[in-house]
């Protein structure tokens, strides 16, 4: 099994793109692009806003709470061609017993159904090792609150 290091959503930031997911720990921050629905849909979550609908992970997290299925964990497992890769652990305990099961998906569609579950977001040791150190500009970016103000009234 691969060695993995707990990291945590520190920020989420527009870009030119969509959104940057500032990810990270006290040691290290890193950075994955996502799309602006994406990102939008993490940052509800992170801010408890209530949505009118569910959105498709409000959807897959109510389905799998439907039939007693946890998250244990998420893995960001690979980057390939500035590609990352993630793994969701899921859970299944009843009277038959129980079932573990790991699926492969994007890690923003991962993270905002971990984040709905409260659940832990891990990385690979060696992707962690390999990714870009962003910490000092996530610094800066504390001094200019205002722009992420600006960013979450827009998507509410």
């Amino acid at each position: 099994m691969k060695e993995l290091i707990e990291v945590d959503i520190k920020k989420v930031l527009p870009s030119p793109t969509g959104c940057a997911l500032c990810i990270g720990n006290k040691e290290k921050t890193f950075v994955i692009y996502v799309g602006p629905n994406e990102g939008a849909a993490i940052l509800m979550t992170l801010e408890g806003i209530k949505k009118t609908r569910p959105l498709t992970h409000d959807l897959i997290c109510n389905v799998f709470r439907g039939f007693g299925i946890l998250v244990d964990y998420i893995v960001i497992n690979d980057l390939k061609d500035n590609t990352f890769y993630a793994r969701i652990l899921l859970k299944e305990e009843n009277d038959l017993g129980k079932n573990i099961v790991e699926i492969d998906g994007r890690p923003s569609d991962c993270i905002a159904i971990a984040k709905n579950f409260g659940s832990k977001i891990y990385v690979a040791k060696e992707i962690f090792e390999r990714v870009e150190d962003i910490s000092h500009l996530i610094d800066k970016q504390d001094d200019k609150e205002d722009d992420f103000d600006l960013f979450k009234d827009e998507i509410e």
